[in-house]
């Protein structure tokens, strides 16, 4: 049970009472008679393989309110994709998978790069956002919630809580953000926010001052959490990084474009495990090495929109800031862990501490290499100023795709 505190700008919406998730899907389902309800999940074909997506599909089978499920499906092929339809199958939503990789939806993606509005890098990114103009083009859902597909933890009271928040007719949410302990198996897990993001943006006010841009992202308790939920005209104006940086874009985009009240955050879970990546100390093109750098880069470059300068100076200065920041911060972990009777490794969390702060300095370098690079997918607004039918493209084509490689009727 959490505490009522609310922290920083940006409300905060606890789990106050272990509220019976029937209570809450009754309520939902009243919402949705005047507020349509979706969910978008981005999947790797390979993680319909694991534990934690068969348990999320069964979840799902008993959830009453939502009126259809886009699932964005990544690497997959032809055989894969039959597949995933028949996996899929089973849920009594209206259910629809994009394959992303299939010829009809590459060939969109050709005609959105002949005017360079296509994103350039595969990833979560990419597929979160062909999935938010697909369901921009069918136009079933006022309210839309995401999650990740790798939640071996998942339940469907998770969803509930996530999409409550903007499905309510009664609340002014335009954006609600996920958060929940890092817990599982005796650990205390999530090293990127504990040991990246949080220690970088109280090293940023160092630096600059106070900023109400640092004081509003120092205002998530879970920055980095893949759930989120939306009113859907958030997604005709949002841009988002198509790399790691999707998270922190998303908050950054939400704070440019609406005010604080109408954004939240809600607890979604006691506890939360899901697939974890590799430190890849010695590889920058994956694991948490790449994350580090990746959130680090879209911090930056939304500062710089706020009118912060960056040189090697500073970057020095944000580095060293950073680390003895963050080491404090492993020393309050630990004793947090110890009380808890849960395990953490010191060495190991110094040693992690130790690559971001050298990613730090690879980021800046980066980015002053690079000052002119699009860091952000287009927005759909201005994808459809360009090709005003492309909604309608997509939206046929998907249904062309499932049609053609559906299981038989």
């Amino acid at each position: 049970m959490g505490d009522f505190y609310q922290n920083g700008i940006v409300t905060t919406l606890h789990n106050l009472s272990d509220r019976p998730i029937e209570e809450l899907e009754e309520e939902l389902c009243e919402f949705a008679k005047t507020r349509s309800m979706s969910l978008i999940l981005p999947c790797l074909y390979s993680e319909l393989e694991t534990e934690a997506m068969p348990n999320i599909i069964e979840h799902l089978k008993k959830v009453p309110y939502l009126s259809e499920i886009v699932i964005g499906l990544d690497r997959a092929t032809e055989e894969q994709y039959r597949d995933a339809l028949k996996f899929f199958s089973v849920l009594p939503q209206r259910t629809r998978v994009l394959w992303n990789d299939g010829p009809r939806l590459k060939a969109i993606d050709e005609i959105l790069k002949s005017e360079e509005l296509s994103p350039t890098e595969p990833g979560k990114g990419r597929n979160v956002w062909f999935c938010m103009g697909y369901t921009l083009a069918t136009g079933k859902a006022e309210s839309v919630a995401m999650h990740d597909c790798d939640i071996v933890t998942y339940d469907r009271g998770l969803l509930a809580r996530l999409i409550y928040p903007v499905a309510n007719p009664n609340f002014n949410y335009e954006f609600c953000k996920g958060y929940y302990a890092r817990i599982a198996g005796g650990k205390l897990n999530g090293r990127v926010s504990r040991l990246l993001v949080t220690p970088l943006i109280r090293s940023l006010k160092k630096v600059f001052g106070h900023l109400d841009y640092l004081e509003y992202l120092d205002s998530y308790l879970y920055p980095l959490a893949g759930e989120f939920s939306f009113r859907r005209d958030v997604m005709t104006d949002l841009r988002i990084p198509s790399d790691w940086g999707l998270e922190v874009g998303v908050l950054s985009e939400m704070y440019m474009n609406y005010s604080t009240n109408r954004l939240c955050q809600v607890d979604i879970a006691d506890a939360y495990d899901h697939k974890h990546q590799n430190l890849s100390a010695d590889n920058d093109d994956g694991g948490l090495s790449k994350m580090s750098i990746d959130i680090t880069k879209a911090v930056f470059r939304k500062l710089a929109t706020h009118g912060i300068i960056f040189n090697q100076e500073t970057f020095r200065s944000i580095k060293a800031s950073y680390y003895r920041i963050a080491l404090d911060y492993v020393d309050a972990y630990r004793n947090d862990a110890v009380i808890n009777g849960l395990k953490l490794d010191t060495h190991l969390e110094e040693k992690t501490v130790e690559l971001f702060a050298g990613n730090i300095m690879k980021a800046g370098e980066m980015y002053l290499d690079s000052p002119m690079e699009a860091p952000f997918m287009p927005c759909w607004n201005r994808v459809m100023s360009a090709f005003p039918n492309v909604l309608n493209q997509l939206e046929r084509q998907v249904e062309l795709d499932m049609k053609e490689f559906g299981p038989a009727e």
